[in-house]
């Protein structure tokens, strides 16, 4: 009763059964799945597929676009790939592919990658310090469905895809850890299975679309492995002949990839190509190439296109066609990330420095202090100073001390074309201080052997428009002309008609860029008529296409 209550008495909060005490405990000894492998059921479960132990062929219907959700995948899951181990992706492999599938051969070369103490480590250790619990910064989230079962259970849709996915992240490793010939002997089966299942899948990309950008991360590793081999090793024949039998299969491999409108593997492939043919100085033919080729600018991804705009960029100033490389490097410095890839950015940042200089521009200071470029283009703005100078003595002293530095950035070659700007410089700023001086003294500041060397350099000053004089012969000397109005000139229209095509540039690049919800107006269309149709209503092609609109949506980093 409730007078027999006693004072200080509350009822409990909650009431605990043993059916909860049971279920907190079956909760609390869960173990939970290896960032690896929970990647890897993840992408099964993208793909609309559950898990199987009994699974031989994935023969199931697949999405309608495959490709898409592998990219948005690799993207989602590169936070898992860059902190992955060999022992764990052994793991995952005998974990998720199955020893009687179509995986079954490259599940025994990734399970003979390491011993099975360290496959065994993998999941005490992970169960142990709950790794798998934590997000990764940038990577995968876990799930509810990512835990360990007592019962092996084979991917059945994607396990040709998670092959290939194992295939890149153990070369990667081997690649890293400088190990390049084991990482080169295994990306070739890794390419050798890859191209067994495109066979097996028919080449078509409704049922194959989720291997080409594995195939195209493949590519690039082993073009990666055997520039590594080649500084590595001292045969360059071997290399020669190996890379002459590489470049006729990748220019079948591109013919094939564009025929199937496949842009991943054709960016690729030909951003492979520029780089090789940049490597071995070949420009006249890569320029052959990129004239006769054709870049998928608006189905790339923007690390391709980042690539090729520098590799088109490079070819284009040693052609001596600043304009259009000063124009590729601007728009590639301009869409590099600035959260990730620095290395990049001061690449394409130091070419861009000595187009500008090789144009006649000096660049802007700022340019050089830039977060993480401070040192590395110390020597570029030593040598933007010299020219700015106009001494030629300073600039060759400023080039030769960092003669070596500037082999290793690949700029030398450029660089020394410098020294007719650093003239050209000069004889500008002495046009602007003396109305007459002597070719003695234009010899003295311009560093010159003698006044005949100077006269010459005029002479060629003065017939390429650089200044406005005439030589007096007999008495030696430079008489300066009046100062001619800019606006007379067709300088300023130039100039406006760059800004004008930057800012074209940068409008369509933003129209480009922007995304409208797919059929929308029809929707609106249909509600206002009373003619929406339930969901179950709907075909199933309607259907694919909502999942892969809601895909879209997703947070999903890449």
């Amino acid at each position: 009763m409730a007078g027999n209550k006693k004072e200080g008495d509350a009822p409990p909060s909650t009431i605990t059964t043993a059916d909860d005490k049971s279920k907190d405990i079956k909760k609390d000894v869960t173990p939970q799945l290896p960032p690896v492998e929970a990647a890897a059921r993840r992408l099964e479960r993208l793909y609309g597929g559950g898990t199987t132990s009994t699974s031989k062929t994935a023969t199931t219907a697949l999405p309608i676009n495959t490709t898409k959700i592998m990219k948005k995948w690799l993207g989602a899951s590169s936070g898992t790939a860059g902190n992955a181990t060999m022992a764990s992706v052994a793991a995952c492999a005998e974990k998720t592919l199955d020893p009687a599938g179509v995986c079954v051969t490259g599940r025994e070369i990734l399970m003979g990658l390491c011993s099975e103490e360290e496959r065994l480590a993998v999941a005490v250790k992970t169960a142990g310090d709950g790794t798998a619990d934590k997000p990764e910064e940038g990577g995968d989230v876990m799930m509810e469905e990512d835990v360990a079962s007592t019962t092996p259970e084979y991917l059945s849709l994607t396990c040709r895809e998670v092959e290939s996915w194992l295939m890149t992240l153990a070369v990667r490793i081997y690649w890293r850890a400088g190990k390049y010939q084991q990482a080169y002997d295994l990306i070739i089966k890794g390419l050798q299975l890859l191209d067994a299942h495109l066979v097996d899948s028919g080449n078509t990309t409704s049922t194959a679309g989720g291997l080409y950008p594995l195939l195209a991360r493949m590519l690039r590793y082993r073009s990666l492995i055997m520039e590594s081999l080649l500084t590595s090793s001292s045969d360059d024949d071997t290399y020669a002949k190996l890379c002459s039998d590489t470049r006729i299969e990748l220019a079948s491999r591109h013919t094939h990839a564009v025929l199937r409108r496949d842009a991943d593997v054709s960016a690729t492939i030909l951003n492979l190509h520029l780089r090789e043919l940049l490597l071995s100085d070949r420009v006249e033919q890569a320029q052959k190439l990129i004239s006769n080729s054709t870049f998928p600018t608006d189905a790339a991804s923007n690390n391709q296109l980042l690539r090729y705009l520098y590799y088109s960029g490079r070819v284009q100033a040693l052609r001596l066609e600043y304009t259009q490389s000063y124009s590729n490097l601007s728009q590639c410095l301009r869409k590099c990330p600035t959260n990730t890839g620095l290395g990049f950015r001061i690449a394409v940042q130091r070419l861009l420095v000595v187009v500008q200089l090789l144009m006649g521009e000096i660049p802007d200071r700022s340019v050089f202090f830039g977060e993480g470029m401070r040192g590395e283009l110390r020597p570029y703005l030593e040598i933007a100073q010299a020219v700015r100078r106009g001494d030629l003595a300073v600039f060759h002293e400023t080039v030769g001390g960092h003669a070596e530095r500037l082999r290793m950035d690949g700029t030398y070659t450029l660089i020394s074309r410098l020294a007719h700007s650093v003239v050209k410089a000069g004889l500008r700023r002495l046009k602007t201080s003396y109305s007459r001086i002597s070719l003695e003294d234009v010899a003295s500041r311009l560093g010159l052997p003698s006044a005949t060397s100077a006269e010459f350099v005029v002479a060629k000053a003065v017939r390429d428009g650089v200044i406005d004089a005439t030589i007096d012969h007999e008495g030696g000397y430079v008489q300066s002309h009046d100062l001619v109005d800019v606006y007379a000139t067709v300088e300023p229209s130039e100039a406006f008609h760059r800004r004008i095509a930057y800012c074209l540039t940068t409008h369509n690049d933003a129209v480009r860029a922007m995304r409208y919800t797919p059929d929308a107006y029809k929707k609106q269309l249909e509600a206002s008529r009373g003619l929406r149709r339930s969901r179950e209503e709907k075909t199933d092609e309607e259907k694919a296409q909502e999942i892969e609109d809601e895909l879209d949506d997703e947070d999903y980093e890449y």
